[in-house]
């Protein structure tokens, strides 16, 4: 009779898929990114960079959580195409009842921007196989990672 050793367990669970590990890892490596401010940015429109100077200057404040929790749901919208919910949280300034401030828009527009190109480079660089669902799991992953109390890389 053999006793089972401490790998045992570990050799008979299920491998991870790799989209699985990527779509955790990339979760977490952008919920990194964004506790650091101000955000990586390499390429900036000169019209579309418009008012977002103070937002990218080093040592700019960092906006507050709730700015990054909408902005983490404006992107869900833009991912699961809910154009109508997006343009009336806008264009009704919704931000608004969720606590944010008219001044936090642009903060607000900018970090949302900045996690949907996130996501779809992710998307270029594993030719698709990071689609619209991969993504939304990558969502989770970086609130789930957001909300953890001193998570870090």
């Amino acid at each position: 009779m053999r006793m089972s050793s401490r790998w045992d367990r570990l050799l008979d669970t299920k491998p991870v898929a790799l989209l699985d590990h990527l779509v955790d890892e990339a979760g977490r490596l952008l919920a990194v990114e964004l506790r650091h401010w101000p955000l990586p940015v390499q390429e900036l429109d000169a019209r579309a960079g418009t008012g977002l100077g103070p937002l990218l200057e080093p040592g700019s404040q960092r906006p507050a959580e709730t700015v990054f929790a909408e902005a983490l749901r404006l992107v869900r919208w833009d991912l699961a195409r809910e154009h109508d919910a997006y343009d009336d949280y806008v264009r009704n300034r919704r931000f608004l009842e969720r606590g944010l401030a008219e001044a936090d828009k642009p903060a607000l527009l900018f970090i949302s921007r900045w996690v949907l190109e996130q996501l779809f480079a992710l998307s270029d660089a594993t030719d698709g196989r990071v689609n619209r669902g991969a993504m939304a799991r990558v969502l989770d992953g970086i609130e789930r990672n957001l909300s953890t109390p001193g998570a870090s890389a």
